[in-house]
């Protein structure tokens, strides 16, 4: 440890800083990727000719991989070198987006950007912040953190601006095509980052607990996501699978595929443990949760995530749809976001004169839930992005409070040897909660639209009755891309009905983002709740706890 210090004392200027930027870069076009496809929803409906929901599928389908996978991208890191499973993730990275740009189908989007990437991004992640605690100590760990998880932040928001002015301007697949010049600049760069691995570990990989944790996580988010289709109680449509129609009782399938998810995961639990008492290394050493901080901030990563994911699905949808905004304009409708998180981020250094970190947590996620209560409120058929503009700054002012000072305290919390294995439990919560976020806002979000244009339609005075039947059947054929094309035959009806289709239409789609903005606002309390778990610390380097003072 006091070698490892004298060397960090060595580096000045950009030689201290130049893995920091490096890493820092990396984090950047993970999460970049997480959302750049929502902005071009549209296009690559057209592009592909499918649906929304396969959309929706990619893109959690990617925090998912990355939440299968990143403690084991971190378990990799702790026995290979971190340092050396960072390049082969970004190489894995790089060949995942180009199979990304090239597709002609949504299937092999799923393989690129969903597995490919998403394992690149598994062996890349934990690596990060690995390193990051290896080669920085004191406060230049605590800058490092801070400039780590705005930039982590910052991503999240700058990927649907940069995504959107790629497609409107050249195609959506450009989006992936430059990660190949990001990797290479990354692998570059990666030989100013010192090495860091735990050489006291033998070598061995947990199967059996990659296939349990694996299933049960993609069971319980396609239960998730599925529920729009076949419903959370009886069956609204059988379940296909290889010609055979499965509807067990009549029931539907998502509750089930959640049930089973849930066992799985809980039979994941317990063979870690076995795994663990007999002398194996299981994949995630159920030890390092006896640590309180460190559990404490895993669980508040996670339900940070879940309500920003699903926000960043929710409002392109909206513009879009309602506002008819393309692919650039939707993401600069996002800048209000994206600044208020830069500014966020290092104003939350400044306050730790004032309050300890986990006061400026709290402060953030409270900041955040009336950001999304703004949202909901000012959601309407005459909205405009300037209407929004106020809730998104005030959203991601929060975020920036949260994302900046939440890995360091968690990860302060175990020792530069189970920097691998911590880090990849955390981001694999997050990822989690990312996931599950983006399912859960995005089914109710779908559930919400489709059957509330079904209702409006079939309330509507202005319908023909003679072909009202008719006309709701072709809208429910169109499920949930009912908000970006007309339903057939919509040429040969009259220019009333075609205009009530639309009306009814963009009301349903803001009852739906109306939904997804409570449920925003919800796991910004609950995040608000757990964070009542964290440590009250002042010095993360000491442990020291805070006084009265620093802490209120």
């Amino acid at each position: 440890m006091e070698k490892l210090k004298s060397e960090i004392k060595e580096r000045t200027g950009l030689m201290k800083w130049l893995p920091l930027i490096v890493l820092s870069s990396a984090v950047m076009i993970i999460i970049i990727d997480t959302t750049v496809l929502n902005v071009s929803i549209r296009n690559i409906l057209d592009d592909l000719d499918t649906t929304v929901q396969n959309i929706q599928w990619v893109i959690s389908a990617y925090s998912l991989t990355l939440a299968a996978l990143t403690v084991t991208g971190g378990r990799l890191g702790d026995l290979f070198g971190r340092k050396r499973m960072f390049i082969l993730g970004a190489i894995l990275f790089a060949v995942g987006s180009i199979i990304t740009s090239f597709a002609p189908t949504i299937a092999w989007v799923i393989f690129g950007n969903a597995i490919i990437e998403g394992i690149g991004a598994a062996l890349m992640m934990p690596a990060t912040a690995a390193l990051l605690v290896n080669n920085y100590a004191g406060k230049d760990r605590a800058l490092a953190f801070a400039v780590w998880g705005g930039v982590a932040a910052s991503a999240a928001a700058i990927g649907p601006i940069l995504g959107g002015w790629l497609t409107a301007n050249y195609s959506w697949r450009w989006a992936f095509r430059i990660n190949l010049i990001v990797v290479i600049l990354l692998i570059l760069g990666a030989r100013f980052v010192k090495e860091a691995r735990d050489r006291a570990e033998k070598i061995e990989l947990d199967i059996i607990g990659i296939l349990l944790s694996s299933v049960g996580l993609v069971s319980m988010v396609y239960g998730l996501i599925e529920s729009s289709t076949y419903g959370w109680g009886l069956a609204k449509e059988s379940f296909a699978v290889f010609g055979h129609s499965f509807a067990p009782f009549g029931l539907s399938i998502a509750p089930i595929a959640i049930a089973v998810g849930a066992a799985l995961l809980g039979l994941f639990g317990l063979f870690e443990y076995k795994h663990e008492v007999n002398g194996h290394t299981p994949l995630v050493s159920l030890g390092l949760f006896k640590n309180k901080q460190f559990t404490a901030g895993t669980l508040t990563t996670m339900m940070l995530a879940l309500g920003q994911t699903g926000l960043i699905f929710a409002v392109p949808i909206f513009y879009q749809s309602v506002l008819g905004l393309d692919a650039f304009h939707t993401g600069l409708g996002l800048v209000p976001m994206s600044l208020a998180i830069m500014v966020g981020a290092p104003s939350s250094l400044k306050l730790m004169r004032y309050l300890t970190p986990k006061r400026i947590i709290q402060l953030g996620f409270i900041i955040s839930g009336l950001g999304a209560a703004y949202i909901y409120f000012a959601l309407g058929v005459t909205a405009t992005v300037w209407t929004l503009a106020p809730g998104l700054f005030i959203y991601g002012l929060g975020m920036g409070f949260g994302f900046s000072q939440l890995t360091n305290l968690t990860l302060s919390a175990v020792s530069v040897q189970q920097s691998g294995e911590a880090s990849g439990v955390n981001n694999t919560l997050r990822q989690v909660g990312a996931s599950f976020g983006s399912a859960i806002i995005g089914a109710a979000l779908i559930a919400t639209l489709t059957s509330g244009v079904v209702k409006k339609l079939e309330a509507s005075p202005v319908l023909p009755r003679e072909s009202k039947t008719q006309i709701v059947n072709s809208v429910k054929d169109a499920g949930s891309n009912i908000e970006f094309e007309s339903p057939k035959g919509n040429d040969q009806l009259p220019t009333a009905v075609k205009a009530e289709i639309v009306k009814a239409t963009h009301e349903a789609t803001v009852d739906g983002n109306k939904v997804a903005m409570l449920f925003t606002t919800g796991f910004a309390l609950l995040a608000l709740l757990v964070s009542n778990l964290l440590p009250n610390i002042k010095d993360l380097q000491t442990g020291e706890k805070a006084t009265i003072s620093a802490g209120h």
